[in-house]
């Protein structure tokens, strides 16, 4: 995509950068739970502290706190971790400091040219490798490229890199494996991929709208009723998509989720729920099917669960998803989000080819071929070479 490399940056040496990264982690008990998005910046706040950048300021986003200040959302862990890991890198840290967190201020997510001003006063350069918020027009994202030559760190470089590459002739057969919950969230995504992939696989909570499009019955499991003439017009579009023969399900009454207790009976059924029962995974069987569609594959994307895998009793879908996935010979993607989760937790993730930062970023990358924040990255370029130029 022609984005802005930090070799293009002027010479760092000497000064003030602006870093936005995703630190968005989970964090409970004030401990963080998964630094990944912090690990995965340290090659460009090392480069930039080689090259003898003066100072780095890095800023990000934690969670929602809505315009205001709230100690929920503080960064000091986010602070503490990423000190930690520069030491252990023999960075030095004291030309690295983390900003308050960028939600605290409306402006942020209003786009606000105010703030993007006291974000980069001072500043001598900026550097994106937030690929989690890229799809966001926020602030910090498309500002500060319009006032201070800037440039995709690593994380963003190699995100857009790697998602590119599914858009533009990848090895065939290419094989995309969605799940999640509503079929809402990615009915434009399917659509794309449906049309540039040689199998769609469906499972998750969203097949049950497709399921009730082929007319079989869903008892009481997730149904978006609104969705089941869209998902009637793909499935009519004579894409290969694959969905569920048999069903995991739940008995009226039943409990499920992690911390719950186990109630309710638990059967397999065909693709027809009984009245009252909820699905909550894909059957054996259909996890067979799904894994030989993996297989099968030469490049495999996968983004979300088969089922409520944090309940013991409903994770064997996705374990058999993330299993072929990880044991594929094929050039393996995982977009983030629920199914990064899931590699984690079965100890998987370490055995694909890439695992996305940014699980709505990756979508929208995929569904529009371009976000917010490379285009702002781009334009910046632009100027800068017609500067140049000049």
């Amino acid at each position: 995509m022609d984005l802005p490399q930090l070799e293009d940056l002027p010479d760092p040496s000497g000064s003030r950068v602006l870093v936005r990264a995703d630190y968005n982690v989970p964090i409970a008990g004030g401990r963080i739970t998964d630094d990944l998005r912090i690990r995965a910046t340290l090659p460009t706040l090392t480069w930039l502290l080689d090259r003898g950048a003066a100072h780095v300021t890095v800023c990000t986003h934690l969670g929602r706190p809505k315009g205001r200040v709230d100690p929920r959302y503080d960064v000091a862990p986010v602070r503490a971790r990423l000190q930690e890991l520069l030491a252990g890198a023999g960075a030095g840290t004291s030309r690295v400091s983390v900003a308050e967190n960028l939600r605290y201020d409306p402006g942020e997510e209003a786009g606000d040219p105010a703030f993007v001003e006291r974000l980069i006063d001072g500043q001598d350069l900026y550097v994106d490798d937030a690929f989690g918020a890229a799809h966001r027009a926020h602030a910090s994202i498309v500002g500060p490229p319009q006032h201070l030559p800037s440039a995709a760190g690593r994380v963003l470089a190699r995100e857009v890199e790697v998602l590119s590459s599914l858009l533009d002739g990848p090895a065939r057969p290419f094989v995309a494996v969605l799940g999640g919950s509503k079929v809402s969230d990615k009915i434009g995504l399917l659509a794309a991929l449906a049309g540039r992939v040689d199998t769609l696989v469906v499972g998750g909570g969203m097949c049950f709208t497709f399921l009730a499009a082929e007319g079989h019955s869903t008892g009481a499991s997730l149904l978006e009723a609104e969705r089941v003439d869209d998902c009637a017009r793909l499935l009519a579009s004579g894409k290969a998509i694959l969905l569920p023969g048999d069903l995991t399900v739940l008995s009226p009454g039943g409990t499920w989720g992690a911390g719950q207790p186990a109630a309710g009976e638990v059967r397999h059924v065909g693709c027809d729920v009984p009245d009252g029962w909820t699905g909550l995974d894909i059957g054996p069987g259909t996890a067979a099917d799904f894994s030989d569609a993996v297989e099968a594959a030469a490049t495999v994307f996968w983004n979300g669960p088969m089922g409520v895998f944090e309940d013991p009793r409903f994770a064997a879908g996705t374990r058999a998803v993330a299993e072929a996935v990880a044991a594929s010979r094929a050039f393996t993607v995982v977009g983030g989000g629920d199914s990064a989760s899931a590699l984690a937790r079965f100890g998987l993730a370490g055995r694909v080819d890439h695992v996305s930062t940014g699980g709505g970023a990756s979508l929208e990358l995929l569904e529009h071929g371009d976000l917010p924040g490379l285009a702002a990255l781009r334009r910046a370029a632009g100027r800068e070479r017609a500067g140049t130029a000049g």
